[in-house]
């Protein structure tokens, strides 16, 4: 094999299906990069979870594959210097990479044993902005469940109907909702769980760009996303993921407006004295056109309060610093409508009334000593 390509092309490549390279494994091949050279330059990285495959350009001299050593091939192209880089192989695997006057030889191994990426047609591929993939992603990766005996929940659940995509995730504690509208569009009805793994990969390949595309096929026991010349695949989780609308209370009579920035500077100030080592939750006094907040721990206290517009009745609700401080960073409006419903019912964070924004933040209640 041999090929000339650009080296910020290369190292754009090698840094986006590095993801998907394991550290270290017992199968010493998915260590690797996979490359293969023929009208073009693949390269894929994959540990039998996820894998991610770049097409790029290059000028193909010599056909052929390997498995490249993935981290010593990454130090080496990115200290070359900024002009094209040529990678030749011989039929023995020993690897010549030059650039400029720069020479460098390594070994790589064949590629008989490379396992190969599922198959998942793209017929029916259902499109929308990076843009918007990439919200939903992070408006609701934060919540997810790090508890493997329970793995259906270390996933985003994704609902595709109508003309809406909803992305949800849950941990036992609170629950984060996303959802993405397209006027006129007709999704075909399907519901899957993602791994957060793969979700966190993905966010890192797409761009905030709306005009920019994404593009996402379902298999069964697949999916793969394809983002320009990048395709990532993963296996799906399997399992019943809980019906998350059943979390949401029927009627929530205290409603209140906050301004974000500001509740999460308050939430914030009274949350500095809260640690691992020093666990509190933080007491909530909904009154009248505003909130009262504190926190005691054994080495400290902390006060605060914050405006909001309604009435409170008085509510108080213990709450976790670390949740409420996600979900509003999370919230994508500048204001945003608390509903309650009492002292041990959960907070509601929702859009304000005209927000075309979708989302609900659920935060389940601390019992107060």
């Amino acid at each position: 094999m041999k090929l000339v390509c650009e080296k910020n092309t290369l190292v754009n490549a090698i840094s986006i299906v590095s993801r998907t390279v394991s550290p270290k494994s017992s199968l010493a091949f998915l260590e690797g990069i996979y490359m293969s050279a023929d009208d073009e330059l693949r390269m894929t990285g994959y540990n039998l979870e996820t894998g991610i495959t770049v097409t790029l350009e290059a000028k193909i001299h010599q056909p052929g594959e390997c498995v490249m050593p993935a981290r010593m091939f990454a130090d080496i192209v990115r200290k070359l210097p900024d002009d094209v880089v040529i990678v030749e192989v011989d039929e023995n695997y020993r690897v010549t990479i030059k650039g400029g006057v720069a020479s460098f030889q390594l070994m790589a191994s064949a590629a008989d044993e490379y396992p190969q990426l599922p198959a998942v047609e793209e017929e029916s591929a259902v499109r929308l902005p990076q843009n918007a993939l990439r919200e939903l992603i992070s408006g609701t990766i934060f919540a997810v469940s790090d508890d493997t005996a329970n793995a259906i929940y270390t996933g985003c659940l994704v609902e595709a109907q109508g003309d809406s995509i909803t992305m949800v995730a849950i941990d036992g504690y609170r629950m984060a909702k996303r959802a993405w509208h397209k006027e006129g569009a007709s999704f075909p009805a399907m519901s899957f769980v993602v791994p957060s793994a793969a979700l966190k990969e993905l966010e890192k390949i797409l761009e905030s760009d709306e005009e920019k595309e994404v593009r996402f096929t379902l298999g069964k026991k697949h999916i793969s996303f394809s983002v320009e010349n990048a395709t990532l695949i993963c296996r799906l989780l399997e399992g019943k993921f809980a019906e998350w609308r059943r979390f949401i209370p029927a009627s929530t009579p205290i409603q209140l407006v906050a301004n974000v920035a500001e509740l999460t500077a308050t939430v914030e100030r009274v949350g500095l004295i809260v640690s691992e080592k020093y666990k509190s939750p933080v007491r909530c006094l909904f009154s009248q056109d505003g909130a009262q907040f504190r926190t005691v721990t054994t080495i400290a206290s902390a006060t605060d309060g914050c405006r909001l517009a309604g009435d409170g009745k008085d509510t108080e609700i213990g709450f976790s610093c670390r949740y409420m401080l996600e979900a509003l960073k999370a919230v994508p409006t500048q204001e945003v409508t608390l509903l309650l419903s009492g002292g041990l019912s959960p907070i509601l964070l929702v859009p304000c009334e005209g927000e075309e924004t979708d989302f609900t933040y659920l935060i389940q209640p601390v019992r107060l000593n």
